[in-house]
């Protein structure tokens, strides 16, 4: 009985797994000097490089072995510090178009082994925690000023339990 209880315990386990979902931190809001026009991929500002530093406090020590981000400078500059730590770990990247995001989904699910972070975007993220909860877990398209979401699915066998904390100072 009590090997029982053991292999249980052990497959339970082994069949957990969480998937951390993120914004990109915080950009800049400038002007290209190149073009003179609006910035189409802004760097991050410097608290959205505190931001970043932040993320990478808290996943430390949480066996992440996957990172994905969009192919924008804010997001994989969200990313970066947490790549920086595991050297050799590389940022995967992902499309965030409508049409390519139950591929990515089917991906992450297939991903059996180490934790997850996903960088996204504002008009993203949403659509990423819902299609891996399966559930409507975040309502819509987050606001402008709205960073510091770290979404948190946590993989007990086929289902997610999902939890939503707040990470690094409140934005502005």
């Amino acid at each position: 009985m009590r090997y029982l209880l053991a292999s249980f315990l052990l497959v339970l386990v082994s069949c957990s797994q969480t998937i951390y979902v993120v914004r990109h931190a915080e950009k800049e809001t400038g002007i290209d000097m190149a073009t003179m026009k609006p910035s189409t991929d802004p760097p991050l500002s410097a608290e959205g490089d505190l931001r970043a530093l932040k993320l990478k406090e808290i996943l430390v020590g949480k066996d992440i072995k996957h990172i994905f981000s969009t192919n924008t400078t804010r997001t994989i500059s969200t990313a970066r510090p947490l790549k920086e730590l595991y050297l050799g770990m590389p940022i995967q990247l992902y499309s965030s178009k409508a049409d390519s995001l139950d591929a990515f989904i089917a991906k992450i699910k297939g991903i059996k082994k180490g934790n997850i972070l996903i960088v996204g975007h504002s008009n993203t993220i949403d659509d990423i925690a819902n299609k891996l909860a399966a559930a409507t877990v975040v309502p819509g398209d987050l606001k402008d000023n709205q960073y510091d979401n770290l979404y948190i699915l946590e993989r007990k066998g086929t289902k997610y339990k999902f939890t939503n904390e707040k990470y690094g100072a409140p934005p502005k």
